[in-house]
């Protein structure tokens, strides 16, 4: 899987394109925390893992946004999904998303995206054994949730088979990630 994919320029949001290019990013990110852990880098794939994660609710943002739209409780509401939520996934505002996924039948997406944000906070302040900083006493428990968020990344980007124009290159990406997958659980 080339990480020339992720440094297209990303389609406009309003395209059809804009869910398979974010997929694609997803995955590409996903691959490079899979890659991280294998190195011992494990801050590193922490902060990957949560760039697989973003780049995925964006998808799911811009996949559902008809029916986010319907949810919505007001005009500007709407008005800052299509224009600030889908096609930037601010981090301050990815549980109040995620709860909105969530609301419209992305069940369990809450609980992912807080670990996701907790490995964020890992990759800036490292391990701390005295949790202050980092919900992470030491990085194999780190690891551990980078493993898990992206076999969960993995497993819902295959639920959106049906629902997508699922191109060769998703297809071959997503072979890619799982073998990548496959290796470093056997490794770490």
């Amino acid at each position: 899987m080339g990480v020339e994919i992720i440094e297209r320029p990303l389609p406009k949001p309003t395209s059809e394109d804009y869910v398979n290019a974010r997929l694609l990013e997803s995955m590409v990110e996903a691959s490079l925390a899979v890659r991280f852990l294998k190195d011992g880098l494990v801050r590193n794939a922490a902060g990957k893992a949560f760039q697989a994660w973003r780049a995925l609710l964006a998808a799911l943002l811009r996949l559902e946004l008809d029916k986010l739209m319907q949810i919505a409780k007001t005009d500007e509401e709407r008005k800052w999904l299509m224009e600030k939520a889908v096609p930037r996934v601010p981090t301050t505002r990815m549980v109040r998303l995620s709860q909105m996924l969530t609301e419209i039948g992305h069940e369990g997406l809450s609980a992912w995206t807080s670990m996701a944000l907790n490995l964020h906070d890992y990759q800036y302040n490292g391990p701390d054994p005295d949790l202050a900083l980092s919900k992470y006493r030491n990085r194999e428990e780190a690891a551990v949730d980078v493993k898990l968020l992206v076999s969960e990344l993995m497993r819902r980007i295959e639920e959106l088979k049906p629902k997508i124009k699922w191109s060769d290159e998703l297809e071959n990406s997503f072979k890619a990630l799982k073998e990548e997958v496959n290796k470093v659980s056997k490794s770490y």
